[in-house]
């Protein structure tokens, strides 16, 4: 509930400070006195879009803060523990807007976003007017508004889900068959090159392998007579005989030496050891060089084969075993295409038939919830006198969506036999006025904690019916709070508790303020609204009849 406004330095404010109470509060003034004002300073506040130039001029900035009383219940608490500001029995929403369009907000003295701002808003106040910012007079937000009367938020979110799965898959299905469909332009191309690699079967590193092995055979021939001779040169014919040779020579001599040969003896038997070493090692080297010339040519005829292919597909020799295996996997696509493209429809008609159940069961659901919301806005037409109106929401079908099938548009019919039409091209202004009354009575049924704000909803009425707009109005206020801009004397009449707006100008400076009026100012002010400027004693008494009828 807000029980407080405090305005300063906002266009022609220079400061303000208001106590609401609960019930019916009502505001009234000349027109362009600056009631529009106070529900601009409100919305900037709450963070509503508004007018850029708010600041009084000559102000370096203007501010407004706002409190409100929160019930235990009351939803605006999940909205503070989810921004993780601090929560209680009080909400004190504090904005500032500079000169040069700066703007900053406070929530309970914490720094907070106009996102949490607005989001907080939607639970603790509600502003209805004749030109409706709420969507009520545009058909394209009648669907919404129906299934929030509805309470149909499980069931739109089930289509919701539904239809995002059948869209996924559906671009899924489009995707596999426009692959599959590339797939099939190459298909000859693919088993032919699949089927020559595979002949092929080339391994990494061949390349490379066999390019070294060509060269060592094309230099085997001269280097092998090298080879031999060095093996001759080191065995018994050579450097091994001699060793062999001097050994013997040294141990006969050793016994004699006193010890002086047994490092030269032990050097002697390293080298002869080094040297059957090195013999091996050149044995197994002139066995490799030991080849036939139809190797060289095989050799050859395979390492030019690979290259031929890798050039052939543009790439390098170690690449085509992995080339292979790529085109290998997309043969298995396109032999597999028929199969995967029978599962996918599978899904896709499994996914289609869970959004036709639940865009059914959404429009079943929303056909419940109009009938519902007729029965429950001709029920307020009667006091509101238009008994004989008829209000009317049509449900037509349109592409499937996200949301369903469902076209919801809310129609009138003025008078018995007269064609429905739009809400806001049938009705005449002071009916209409009448019809949104009607229906926001009936959307915001249940919504607890809730301000109320009707700018001037009586609009284009007068006599018996604004009188029948007040007693709506006052009705609708007991237990909570609603607060009402009006120029009809019937309904100021009927406010708990009433303020008079009015503009002043002093040196030059208009500025505007808001008296709350006590039992003989209220008489003075409504006595206004009935004769204008000039008030006369017969003004007076209607206006005490109204007070207190």
């Amino acid at each position: 509930m807000l029980r407080g406004l405090d305005i300063s330095d906002m266009l022609i404010i220079e400061r303000l400070e208001l106590n609401f109470q609960p019930g019916l509060n009502v505001l009234t003034g000349e027109t362009g006195a600056g009631k529009s004002i106070l529900l601009d300073s409100l919305g900037f506040v709450l963070g509503w879009r508004g007018r850029a130039d708010l600041v009084r001029q000559g102000a370096a900035q203007g501010e407004v803060t706002a409190w409100f009383d929160l019930t235990d219940d009351h939803p605006a608490r999940a909205v503070l523990e989810e921004a993780g500001l601090p929560v209680g029995d009080e909400l004190i929403l504090r904005r500032i807007n500079t000169a040069d369009g700066r703007k900053t907000a406070w929530i309970n003295d914490r720094r907070c976003s106009g996102e949490v701002l607005r989001a907080l808003s939607e639970t603790l106040v509600e502003l209805h007017g004749q030109h409706d910012d709420r969507g009520l007079l545009n058909p394209r937000g009648h669907r919404s508004i129906l299934d929030a009367f509805g309470n149909l938020d499980a069931a739109r979110a089930k289509t919701r889900k539904a239809w995002s799965e059948m869209a996924r898959l559906r671009k899924l299905q489009a995707a596999a068959i426009q692959a599959q469909e590339a797939l099939r332009e190459e298909e000859e191309f693919l088993r032919y090159a699949v089927a020559e690699l595979d002949k092929m079967a080339p391994e990494e590193g061949e390349e490379v392998a066999l390019d070294t092995k060509r060269r060592m055979m094309q230099s085997a021939e001269k280097i092998r007579a090298d080879v031999v001779n060095a093996y001759e040169a080191m065995g018994q014919n050579g450097a091994e005989a001699q060793l062999a040779d001097a050994f013997r020579w040294l141990d006969g001599a050793a016994e004699r030496a006193d010890g002086a040969l047994e490092e030269p003896m032990a050097a002697l038997n390293r080298a002869m050891i080094e040297l059957d070493g090195a013999m091996d090692g050149v044995v197994a080297a002139i066995e490799a060089m030991s080849f036939d010339a139809g190797e060289l040519e095989d050799t050859e005829e395979r390492l030019f084969a690979l290259r031929a292919l890798a050039r052939k597909h543009d790439i390098q020799p170690d690449a085509l075993s992995g080339f292979a295996d790529t085109l290998r996997a997309k043969l298995d696509t396109l032999d597999a295409g028929e199969a995967d493209q029978a599962k996918l429809q599978a899904d896709v008609a499994a996914a289609e038939a869970a959004y036709t159940a639940a865009a059914d069961a959404l429009s079943a659901a929303r056909k419940k919830a109009a009938t519902k919301l007729d029965k429950a806005v001709s029920a307020e037409l009667a006091p509101l006198k238009m008994e004989r109106a008829v209000f009317a929401t049509q449900i037509t079908d349109e592409p499937e969506g996200p949301e369903g099938r469902d076209a919801v548009s809310f129609t009138v019919a003025t008078n018995p036999g007269a064609p429905a039409g739009p809400l806001n091209k049938i009705a005449s202004g002071g009916e209409l006025s009448r019809f949104l009354l009607a229906l926001k009575v009936c959307l915001t049924q249940g919504q607890s904690g809730l301000t109320l704000i009707f700018d001037e909803i009586d609009r284009g009425v007068g006599g018996a019916t604004a009188d029948a707009v007040g007693r709506r109005l006052s009705s609708l206020a007991e237990g909570g709070q609603v607060l009402v801009v009006t120029h009809s004397p019937q309904v100021a009449a009927l406010g708990a508790h009433h303020w008079q707006v009015a503009k002043s100008v002093t040196k030059g400076m208009t500025t505007t303020d808001v008296i709350p009026l006590d039992v003989d100012q209220r008489v003075d002010e409504v006595a206004r609204m009935i004769s204008g400027d000039t008030i006369t004693e017969a003004a007076r008494e209607a206006a005490r009849a109204l007070l207190n009828a």
